[in-house]
């Protein structure tokens, strides 16, 4: 085997993290000094609710595997940005289903500034989710 044949491809786990909730707690777990793994990249934003429907197949299509959108909840400072986002998240979850795409690969949670336990536990989920598909897909 050469290089090129051992070559394995890295995942990339999305996290659209919110500036005023998840990205400081984002930002407690590095001053913590605890660890995620190095497969997911982290996105400040304003708020999630700004990123249409195509954004997300768009991220897909080139390769990211999941997308966690880390949102203030219904604690969010743009009134009614939560609710929209859940509808949001809801038509992106159509067009992964007709297009045969597995919609655990999109999650929407909510996120504190000092959750850290409930920011490692997202991260765990959703590489165990993508183990469960990436197995899922191996079988069929």
């Amino acid at each position: 085997m050469n290089a090129e044949e051992v070559k394995v491809r890295k995942r990339k786990i999305l996290l659209l993290a919110t500036e005023a909730c998840a990205y400081p707690g984002a930002d407690s777990v590095g001053q913590s000094h605890l660890e995620f793994p190095t497969d997911t990249y982290i996105i400040k934003v304003r708020s999630p609710v700004l990123f249409p429907e195509d954004f997300y197949m768009r991220a897909f299509e080139k390769g990211v595997d999941a997308i966690v959108v880390m949102s203030c909840g219904h604690e969010c400072p743009y009134k009614g940005a939560y609710d929209k986002l859940a509808a949001r998240i809801s038509k992106v979850y159509a067009i992964m289903k007709e297009k045969g795409m597995d919609t655990r690969r999109l999650k929407l949670c909510a996120i504190c500034t000092v959750c850290i336990k409930a920011f490692l536990k997202e991260v765990k989920t959703m590489r165990e989710t993508l183990d469960e598909i990436e197995a899922a897909e191996g079988e069929g």
